[in-house]
């Protein structure tokens, strides 16, 4: 995803300057450390996405108050550290509602939509 071409489509919407005053973006990166393994060094991840269900919880979050738009895609297959894994935009009118959206939304998308198998070295 691009996020500056995201937002510049996002922005032709005339809805857009109505209900928008915060955009927050979200770039997961395959980290070259491990989380689970005490900081082992990573070489590759094995990540699944279930697309649908990403859409699915973007559209739940979309209705919640002040929200205009939830986007995200994440990235399937055998990744190095320093790949794109996941990208989120949540645009909406205030920032206490945007912050705590993106937040909660990237929560459900990594326990509920994401799995990851690490390589070590």
């Amino acid at each position: 995803m691009d996020f500056s071409k995201t937002i510049a489509e996002l922005k032709k919407d005339p809805e857009f300057t109505k209900n928008v005053g915060m955009v927050l973006c979200h770039n997961g990166i395959v980290r070259a450390t491990s989380r689970v393994s005490n900081g082992a060094v990573v070489t590759g991840v094995e990540i699944t996405t279930d697309q649908d269900k990403v859409d699915a919880l973007c559209a739940e979050y979309q209705q919640k108050p002040g929200i205009w738009r939830c986007i995200a895609k994440g990235n399937s297959g055998m990744m190095k550290p320093g790949d794109d894994a996941l990208f989120i935009i949540v645009a909406g009118d205030f920032r206490e509602n945007v912050k705590a959206t993106l937040s909660e939304l990237l929560d459900r998308i990594k326990s509920e939509a994401v799995t990851k198998k690490e390589t070590l070295a």
